[in-house]
């Protein structure tokens, strides 16, 4: 049984207690990860903080020749970190390609990372007097990730901070922790310096013991909200900046004069790719007015053609779920939304794969007449079921998606120009999608929803993520010549 060790200060560290690592195609362990808490936090906390003193002073270029290496190992390896992600969280190969790649654009923004770090000058502000700014890296920072991503979510934050001129240390999901070794492994092979970039496997006890360590500065987590919420208040009563994103519940408005078959097709993918694990999925469909019946017509057809299967497998669209206990809570909540009233169009439990009957397996649920009322519309069931609303009108659409708690994505299909601009100004929702279903923006931009998707007001990544894990300086000047009488005031100083 192979035993997954942390990595701190460029070594494998084991630990005593450890935890199962499941593969959800077959529903067999296939390793055991070590779980650390304060202790190894503390170790990791302590080499992060050692390689700080020289990382910070390392020249802007030595930082991203080492981004620029890191980048290409990313490439080389894309394959084999494909095959190690799939094989643990359970979706395909092809989808872990995927999150590999916006991954990887997130370290191709920080190799051009020159213009963002770039202050400002002003000469002469008062007679002899310039001002200048610029912006220094926080210290040790730490990132605490789900398993839905266990390679792009992580990619949205360490290459950001270290190219910062931070030193970081994950705390990865131990559902699937392999990929986060396998990144350190590559970095070192880049030329970071050991010490820079440390993992620690763990859970609630690893958690807390990033939230209170002095040694810390700052925190960027992405998980449920009532975990977000959790570690923001946790972490800034523990005097540290905090990214804490939350959970969503996406909604996708087709309108009439959308493509239906264009809208089906798109909508479909963003339902079950992933199987639905995705905090960007679509898991309602708002169907308004004359478009409702077409529009499930061809979501139930489609629905029932998604191919689904052990993710290692060619042809395949849709993996197994993490876990037992998410097939259990998925499966769940169909028959939940059955008895509360809604109509079961396509059933996905009980589905068996032939040769992987022990997998954690289920096909894709297409629920129609759900209302607001339903626990299948107000909860995040993290799963491939797609909910099907019906709203009379575009203004009905934007009214029930504004009164939902979360706002992380929505998206809109429709021909008209008009109903866009309209959409996108009133929607109360971060990232939003014309006739795109899953917008996540590209790593130039920030990501980031509003109300309960984001937990206080730090987006990831882009220019946000470069503010985060920074802090600016001013600087005011004064460089008289040799003998100038400069007289001091005992007032407050002023421009003049």
């Amino acid at each position: 049984m192979n035993t997954i060790p942390h990595w701190i200060n460029g070594a494998e560290v084991t630990s005593e207690t450890t935890a199962p690592v499941f593969n959800p195609a077959t529903g067999a362990e296939q390793a055991q990860v070590v779980l650390g808490g304060s202790t190894e936090i503390d170790a990791a906390v302590r080499a992060a903080a050692a390689a700080f003193e020289t990382w910070q002073d390392s020249s802007l270029s030595q930082r991203v020749q080492v981004m620029f290496n890191f980048r290409q190992l990313l490439v080389d390896h894309e394959e084999e970190l494909g095959r190690i992600i799939s094989a643990e969280h359970g979706k395909t190969i092809d989808d872990a390609r995927g999150e590999i790649t916006r991954g990887r654009e997130v370290v191709e923004y920080v190799c051009g990372l020159g213009d963002a770090l770039k202050g400002s000058f002003s000469d002469q502000v008062s007679r002899g007097v310039d001002v200048h700014n610029f912006r220094q890296p926080l210290g040790v920072v730490a990132g605490i990730t789900p398993f839905n991503f266990p390679a792009m979510v992580p990619l949205w934050m360490h290459p950001v901070a270290i190219a910062t001129g931070n030193t970081f240390i994950l705390k990865p999901s131990e559902r699937d922790p392999s990929a986060a070794n396998f990144v350190a492994e590559l970095y070192k092979k880049a030329g970071l310096p050991d010490g820079v970039f440390n993992v620690v496997h763990g859970g609630k006890d690893a958690v807390d013991a990033i939230l209170t360590h002095s040694g810390i500065e700052a925190v960027s987590f992405v998980g449920s909200t009532p975990i977000a919420k959790y570690v923001h208040e946790q972490a800034t009563a523990h005097g540290k900046r905090v990214q804490a994103l939350g959970g969503a519940k996406n909604h996708a408005v087709v309108l009439p004069d959308a493509d239906l078959e264009f809208a089906a097709d798109h909508i479909t993918a963003g339902a079950y790719g992933s199987a639905g694990e995705r905090c960007m999925a679509v898991s309602v469909a708002v169907a308004v007015g004359d478009a409702a019946d077409s529009l499930v017509e061809i979501l139930t057809r489609k629905a029932g053609e998604v191919k689904v299967g052990p993710g290692d497998v060619p042809g395949i669209e849709m993996g197994p779920l993490v876990t037992k206990a998410a097939q259990e809570r998925v499966e769940n909540a169909v028959a939940t939304a059955h008895a509360q009233g809604a109509t079961v169009v396509v059933d996905g439990r009980g589905l068996k794969i032939e040769g992987h009957e022990d997998g954690f397996f289920t096909g894709p649920s297409l629920l129609d007449h759900v209302t607001t009322e339903m626990d299948a519309y107000k909860e995040e069931l993290f799963g491939p079921v797609l909910a099907i609303v019906r709203a009379d009108s575009l203004d009905q659409a934007i009214e029930l998606i504004n009164a939902n708690p979360y706002g992380n994505g929505t998206a809109l299909f429709t021909g008209s120009g008009e109903a866009a601009r309209r959409f996108q100004r009133r929607i109360k929702v971060g990232m939003i999608g014309i006739n795109v279903p899953v917008p996540v923006p590209m790593s130039y931009y920030s990501f980031g929803g509003w109300k309960d998707s984001l937990i206080g007001d730090s987006p990831i990544h882009g220019p946000e993520g470069v503010r985060f894990y920074t802090r600016p300086k001013v600087v005011t000047t004064r460089w008289p010549e040799p003998r100038q009488q400069v007289t001091a005031g005992f007032n407050f100083p002023t421009s003049n």
